[in-house]
């Protein structure tokens, strides 16, 4: 078998064998095929595509590249989820303890944020003490125990991966579907989960700009979990604004804790309640979604939730004071007010302008390897459909920085004023 077979049979078209795939990843995985042999390939699929059948393939060749976390001393249904990415985006923190106080074992392994705000690992690190290094046995112990564990990755997963898509970033190849669906999904299937929830982001914020594309990714996700024997959903939702109200790493923290005291903003617990229930169906703990959001509901009601967050905290190193006293998060050195200049509604908030502001003051990170500043961010005062009279606040930034014009300029010009109300929903399908 030769590379350039492989190469010249995709190239044209044709299907690739699951021997083929396994050749060709195996051999850049170890270095007998090259870097600009595995370019070519990747651009064969980005004009050719892949069938269910090849990106199942794909994924499984990646997957096997590296370490497979085995969490059969894990007692009962395994579940994890995974958001393709968004702004204000800190779903796990509320959907793991929710779960977790069911009795639901929720074992996740996270990464870091690259771009406008951190990442699941660096909103957990906002809470002093919190550890995210844990080993496999450690890990495994922790889920049995309190029922979730939320951790940075252990050994080497989908080392393939991490391969391919250094390569893809350099040429031209990130939006293929099949790569995406292969990168997302051989990472998740390492972590070792029988059910995962996906959130498919949709819209300015999102990586995919439209539910067509969104939907393709979100099915092909789904099918090549099924294949591997996963139950599987995946959840289209809209990122034509930010999740919520908080972006930004302590003040997202913040945000899900005020949720899980049922005083969360109304989207961002919407978006929680549904990516929960799917589990809880998954753990055979309700028959319907809505029979599962009662239970998840009573769960925030009686503070369950909040309190296997704060375990979750104490498990890992953390100060779990700072669950119950939020007060106590470390602050920024300012607050700017950014006002309206005209009346109207809110008619859009371009995401990704919010997150690039965020950055600038210092929430994300621009290369792999720059500190995040945890105490710094931008809480929205107003998201679509809000009636909003010339002066009023649209958002406040909190910086350490005294000069923030550029940045109150971008987040006055991310929101868009309509004379009129608009459609606007959050979950815009369910694809099992």
């Amino acid at each position: 078998m030769r590379a350039v077979d492989i190469i010249i049979k995709k190239r044209d078209g044709f299907e690739l064998t699951k021997e083929e795939i396994q050749f060709f990843i195996e051999g850049f995985t170890n270095g007998t095929i090259d870097n600009y042999q595995a370019s070519a390939l990747t651009m064969a699929i980005y004009f050719q595509g892949m069938t269910d059948q090849e990106a199942t393939y794909l994924t499984e060749s990646i997957l096997h590249s590296g370490d497979i976390l085995d969490l059969s001393a894990i007692k009962g249904i395994k579940v994890d989820k995974h958001s393709t990415g968004g702004v204000g985006d800190k779903t796990s923190l509320v959907v793991g303890p929710l779960v977790g106080s069911l009795g639901i074992k929720f074992a996740k392994m996270s990464g870091r944020g690259l771009g406008h705000t951190g990442g699941t690992l660096d909103k957990l690190e906002a809470i002093p003490g919190y550890d995210i290094n844990m080993s496999e046995d450690n890990f495994i112990k922790q889920v049995n125990e309190i029922g979730i564990a939320l951790v940075g990755q252990t050994g080497e997963l989908a080392p393939a991966d991490k391969k391919l898509y250094a390569l893809r970033d350099v040429t031209g190849t990130v939006e293929s579907i099949p790569l995406i669906a292969s990168s997302i999904m051989s990472k998740k299937l390492a972590s070792g989960a029988d059910a995962i929830c996906l959130d498919v982001k949709v819209g300015s914020g999102a990586f995919m700009k439209n539910e067509a594309s969104a939907t393709k990714l979100a099915t092909l996700m789904v099918n090549i979990g099924k294949n591997c024997g996963k139950d599987m959903t995946a959840i289209l939702t809209n990122m034509d604004e930010p999740l919520g109200l908080a972006v930004g790493n302590s003040l997202e923290v913040i945000e899900a804790i005020e949720t899980l005291n049922g005083r969360g903003p109304k989207d961002f617990t919407e978006l929680c309640l549904e990516v929960a229930a799917h589990l809880v169906l998954a753990a055979k703990l309700a028959h319907t979604v809505e029979e599962a959001k009662v239970l998840l509901q009573k769960q925030i009601d009686n503070k369950e939730g909040l309190n296997t967050l704060a375990k979750l905290v104490k498990a890992q190193g953390g100060d779990s004071d700072y669950i119950y006293h939020p007060e106590r998060f470390k602050k920024a050195a300012y607050t700017f007010e950014v006002k309206a200049l005209e009346d109207g509604y809110v008619g859009h908030i371009d995401a990704l302008a919010i997150g690039n502001a965020a950055m600038m003051l210092g929430a994300g990170r621009k290369k792999i390897g720059d500190a995040v500043d945890h105490s710094v961010g931008i809480v929205l005062a107003k998201k679509v459909n809000d009636k909003i009279c010339k002066g009023d606040v649209l958002a406040v930034l909190h910086a350490n920085q005294s000069d923030v014009e550029e940045t109150s300029n971008l987040v006055r010009n991310a929101y868009q004023i309509s004379k009129t109300l608009v459609d606007s929903k959050l979950i815009l399908k369910i694809i099992k």
